[in-house]
């Protein structure tokens, strides 16, 4: 050889770090493409198993929020019947003191005012909710005091 030629050979020499990290190896690209199948059959499987789920739990809800909607519905049924049965024993109790129609004439009496104030209430407090979104006042800045209309 010539003394002027580099040496170009790679007998007998070990590859250098850098000449390794540029070319990678067909084993690291398969493996990394089943990771990747892998990370995608994964993720495909997640999310059936979380849709099921979710699916379930949505019946179990509306299930529940029926049977919670019925039991409610009685519930003010038989509060109904309470309370008359209550007007009931207020009027017989009331009838040797008054006559029956003098004790059907408090009973109603004393419902009907209940009713006039807590629909008195409810249209003051109605008028406050609506003056809230009216004006861009704060709330409570009016110079009625709605704390006390209550007691």
């Amino acid at each position: 050889m010539l003394d002027n030629e580099p040496d170009t050979s790679t007998e007998g020499q070990t590859p250098s770090p850098a000449h390794e990290e540029s070319a990678p190896s067909p084993h690291y690209d398969e493996s990394i493409t089943e990771e990747v199948g892998a990370l995608l059959e994964d993720a495909q499987l997640y999310a059936t198993a979380e849709l099921a789920f979710q699916k379930t739990r949505a019946k179990l809800v509306g299930k529940n929020v029926g049977i919670a909607a019925g039991a409610i519905i009685v519930a003010i049924l038989l509060l109904n019947i309470a309370l008359i049965a209550l007007a009931v024993g207020f009027v017989i109790a009331l009838a040797p003191l008054v006559t029956i129609w003098g004790a059907i004439a408090l009973v109603v009496g004393a419902l009907l005012a209940g009713v006039a104030r807590l629909g008195a209430i409810a249209m003051k407090r109605g008028q406050m909710i609506g003056e809230m979104f009216a004006t861009e006042k704060a709330p409570g800045t009016s110079s009625e005091n709605t704390s006390k209309e209550d007691g």
